[in-house]
């Protein structure tokens, strides 16, 4: 029985060996025809429902308003890249001129940030769609009350252009 062990194991590890010597070079020349494309897309059809937002005012005479059955509706969709530092840092420096970037006002922006290695990039490109994303309220309501006030929407609402950086420190 023992002898039977052995022997299973010594197969087990000769087929792997065997595995192993399957793997072939390629030449340089091969190599140069293989394609790849390097990043990731993400996109997302967006639908958030909120029951309601609100606001109390907490004096004694106070009251509270209600946004009833808030929607946010679109398509949206973001690249995802690893990018090297120096294209981090140049990309800091093309954002500094903006008036905030990151919450950071006043010029500093990106520039604020300094990672050692490379970064995750991820970017909201433009699409080509009739599914921007758009937000309506269906009514506004005072207190208690059931009439309303009305109701808004906020429509075409773009988010192409913003970036996000990640990276370990």
């Amino acid at each position: 029985m023992k002898l039977l062990k052995q022997l299973t194991v010594v197969a087990a590890l000769s087929s792997i060996a065997s595995y192993a010597s399957a793997l072939t070079p390629i030449a340089d020349a091969e190599l140069s025809k293989v394609s790849g494309r390097d990043g990731v897309s993400i996109a997302a059809d967006l639908h958030v429902n909120i029951g309601s937002f609100v606001y109390t005012d907490t004096d004694t005479a106070g009251g509270s308003v209600s946004f009833n059955n808030i929607k946010i509706a679109g398509a949206i969709a973001a690249t995802i890249d690893i990018i090297n530092n120096a294209t981090f840092q140049a990309d800091a420096s093309a954002a500094s001129g903006a008036s905030s970037v990151l919450g950071v006002t006043g010029g500093a922006g990106l520039a604020a940030f300094m990672p050692a290695g490379d970064v995750v990039k991820i970017a909201i490109p433009l699409i080509d769609t009739n599914k921007n994303l758009s937000m309506s309220v269906d009514s506004i309501k005072m207190g208690n009350s059931t009439a309303s006030y009305g109701s808004f929407a906020a429509n075409d609402i773009k988010l192409q252009g913003t970036t996000v950086y990640i990276w370990a420190h």
